[in-house]
């Protein structure tokens, strides 16, 4: 009978044993998930927060080589040309800020993101070179300033 009793003991032991083992190795699997969606999720966040401050630059060189086009003396490109190439921009830009309202779950990043989109659109339709010079430094600002409130994001 002790022998029985003993070897239902090293079974319940063993059984114990597996379960606890189990355990930790579950644990430990879903951490390394979380890990990895975290790691994941922070290099797509960086990679949109990148996209959108380039697009954004880009589309500002742009409007301003548009500006000049259209109040200044002329560079050798026709302004139509330039339009274009900054509605593609504008797209460019739009696009990039679509991924990072859809990768960020701070609505005062999104809306802060957008609203640099906003005041860079406004670029061309100054009327002076005095409102063109402080345009272009706030929008250069807003830019550097977004880039800071991202990278507390990532």
């Amino acid at each position: 009978m002790e022998s029985i009793i003993a070897s239902a003991i090293a079974v319940l032991g063993t059984l114990l044993g597996a379960g606890i083992t189990l355990a930790f190795q579950q644990r430990t699997v879903d951490r390394s998930h979380q890990l990895t969606r975290r790691e994941k999720l922070r290099q797509e966040r960086l990679d949109a927060y990148s996209s959108y401050a380039g697009a954004l630059i880009n589309y500002r060189r742009c409007l301003v080589h548009l500006w000049f086009c259209e109040h200044e003396q002329s560079p050798p490109e026709d302004p139509d040309a330039v339009r274009i190439r900054a509605y593609d921009l504008r797209s460019s830009a739009q696009e990039a800020l679509f991924r990072v309202q859809m990768l960020t779950d701070d609505g005062g990043l999104s809306q802060t993101a957008e609203d640099v989109l906003t005041a860079v659109t406004a670029l061309p339709k100054v009327d002076s070179r005095a409102e063109l010079d402080e345009l272009r430094a706030r929008t250069r600002d807003d830019i550097s300033r977004l880039v800071g409130s991202a990278k507390q994001h990532l």
